[in-house]
């Protein structure tokens, strides 16, 4: 990962906060965000499926995955879409910009499902002329995208009729036990980062569900907050160092205190003394439903 400051002694500080994140970063955080994920949005989604004249169910489910990484959304989402005593196939087609994360993601979805990637940016995307989508999905993507990129993703969505889940999306809430003077500061910081350049950050859910109710779409949202300790330590440790790493980026002012900061968090992390749960929100979206 990213080295904040590379020359300096003491705790490592990186930008997994960033949207730019590794395949051993993904495989890390994959149990964590299979756990967070709200299973009732999920079977909500599956019975709007299941009730809906999408598509011909002689044929294939089409499912649009935006941002896909190494697939964990398919690994985890596929099994919850089977309709039980109706063999139903699956095309999940992959969306993301990396090729070989993609490549990963295409060999690694459950038996029986179909796969086609499609490499390019999501602010180019056009579902309708690219299979026309039954299901669109996407997880830890809404927060790195603009307002106009949520924006296109909700028209071309409803335009399809096509039910959306954006799972994994930042909310601005962070909480530590135990609590330091220290940590609204820098959380106020990665916050800030988090909409640097126009970026949706925190607000992504919001300005999103707006997008698909300005549409006629209904819209639910539910908690999918990680719960991280020494239980996940390895993901713990290398998730405080990017949100503390992204903070310094924004305000590099902080870096000297935040540095010596880190460096408590992870002893107490190391002693079993550190819980943490970084607050996220799971968004479906069902087009013609109304709010």
């Amino acid at each position: 990962m990213p080295v904040s400051r590379p020359d300096t002694p003491g705790p490592r500080l990186s930008t997994v906060g960033s949207s730019v994140c590794t395949a051993d970063w993904l495989a890390l955080r994959e149990p964590a965000d299979a756990a967070a994920r709200s299973p009732a949005l999920a079977e909500r989604l599956r019975r709007a499926l299941s009730g809906a004249n999408i598509s011909s169910p002689a044929g294939p489910l089409i499912v649009h995955d935006l941002g896909c990484g190494t697939g964990s959304m398919g690994r985890w989402l596929a099994p919850r879409l089977a309709v039980p005593g109706t063999p139903r196939r699956q095309h999940w087609l992959l969306h993301d910009r990396d090729a070989a994360t993609l490549a990963r993601a295409a060999t690694s979805l459950p038996g029986g499902v179909a796969t086609s990637v499609r490499p390019g940016d999501l602010a180019r995307l056009d579902l309708v002329r690219d299979g026309g989508p039954a299901v669109v999905v996407a997880s830890a993507l809404l927060d790195v995208l603009t307002a106009p990129v949520a924006a296109r993703i909700a028209e071309q969505a409803v335009a399809a009729g096509a039910p959306t889940l954006l799972t994994l999306s930042v909310v601005g809430q962070v909480s530590f036990d135990p609590v330091h003077p220290l940590d609204a500061v820098l959380a106020a910081a990665f916050d800030a980062h988090q909409r640097r350049r126009g970026l949706l950050g925190p607000d992504a859910v919001a300005v999103t569900a707006r997008e698909f109710r300005r549409r006629g779409a209904r819209t639910l949202t539910a908690a999918s907050p990680w719960r991280l300790g020494p239980d996940r330590a390895e993901l713990t440790a290398e998730w405080l160092r990017g949100w503390v790493g992204a903070a310094c980026a924004q305000l590099p002012r902080l870096t000297p205190r935040a540095a010596d900061h880190l460096g408590l968090r992870l002893n107490q992390l190391a002693a079993g003394r550190l819980r943490v749960t970084v607050g996220h929100a799971d968004l479906l979206a069902i087009p013609g439903e109304g709010t």
